[in-house]
């Protein structure tokens, strides 16, 4: 049995003059159909950094993305393909689209002509998951630190703990999976195992990354509500201001942070991610409103 190939793509999104939402798709002349930007899925890369550089190889446009919209499998003529994909928030530009070997054309549909018109019945199925989405909501990255040395390896005091070379390796990937976010800050636990995960994308994005022992394991374990009224007064800054925020911590910090955060909210259970994080892994929370409207899974790149 042969296996499926694997692609991913973004619902690139903006509002019209008349505050309707209008979707980018292009035209393939390879295919001649119109469709949503995507594209295979290249050895040793995420779904989420597919997706985001094969969106914008095929649209040359700039844009950030939002929560993810779900899969489709349907039969082409190199064989069976499953594409995933996320909502992508279109940031205006001063350059156009340009040509390139995929794609020809780029227009901006009506979203509710795009479900219609579409070329292929899973694309418009994915703009009807588009816009029953909260593509608007802003995401607040629950990360977890990436592998650090195991306790009983170490003889120095836990809050100095550091990556071990698995872990040193996630943090320097860590930018393909945040990157598509957009994000502009940054909140770690004063513990070095942290501090060094975000580090280095805090300074290819050029945030000075904000320390704090309020989301520490230790502080957690003298008193729990630091982190909780830290985390709740976050989400309603990131909410109001909707800036796109990640926050590294630990486990067991990080389950009652979003056990904190969707108390309230309108996700259901089924929705619910289950267990906790393993090393470099992360939830994103989409916030609408002062509510969680969606919590995404990012495993460790």
């Amino acid at each position: 049995m042969s296996t499926a190939i694997v692609a991913a793509g973004a619902v690139i999104w903006r509002k019209n003059a008349e505050k309707k939402i209008e979707i980018a798709v292009v035209h393939r002349p390879r295919y001649n159909d119109w469709t949503i930007p995507k594209g295979k899925l290249e050895p040793g890369e995420t779904l989420i950094s597919c997706a985001y550089r094969e969106a914008q190889e095929e649209t040359g446009l700039t844009f950030e993305f939002g929560p993810f919209l779900g899969s489709v499998e349907y039969s082409t003529v190199d064989g069976q393909k499953v594409a995933s994909y996320w909502s992508a928030k279109y940031i205006p530009q001063s350059h156009d689209f340009t040509p390139n070997n995929e794609v020809d054309m780029l227009e901006w549909w009506d979203a509710e002509k795009a479900a219609k018109k579409l070329t292929r019945d899973t694309d418009k199925e994915i703009v009807n998951l588009f816009l029953d989405s909260p593509y608007d909501a802003t995401p607040l990255v629950l990360l977890r630190h990436a592998k650090a040395l195991a306790r009983e390896e170490w003889q120095g005091e836990d809050e100095d703990r550091p990556l071990e070379i698995i872990g040193q390796n996630q943090a320097r990937r860590m930018m393909v999976n945040l990157a598509p976010y957009h994000i502009v800050e940054i909140h770690t636990s004063d513990a070095v195992r942290c501090y060094d995960t975000v580090v280095g994308f805090a300074r290819a994005l050029s945030i000075d990354p904000l320390v704090t022992s309020d989301v520490s394991e230790y502080t957690f374990k003298k008193n729990k509500e630091k982190a909780l009224d830290f985390i709740k007064d976050l989400a309603d800054q990131v909410s109001k201001t909707e800036s796109a925020t990640v926050v590294c911590s630990h486990n067991p910090v990080l389950p009652k942070m979003l056990g904190k955060l969707i108390k309230k909210s309108k996700v259901s259970d089924k929705e619910l991610p289950a267990g906790k994080l393993q090393p470099g892994d992360a939830w994103v929370l989409f916030l609408k409103k002062k509510k969680v409207v969606q919590v995404d899974y990012l495993v460790a790149p």
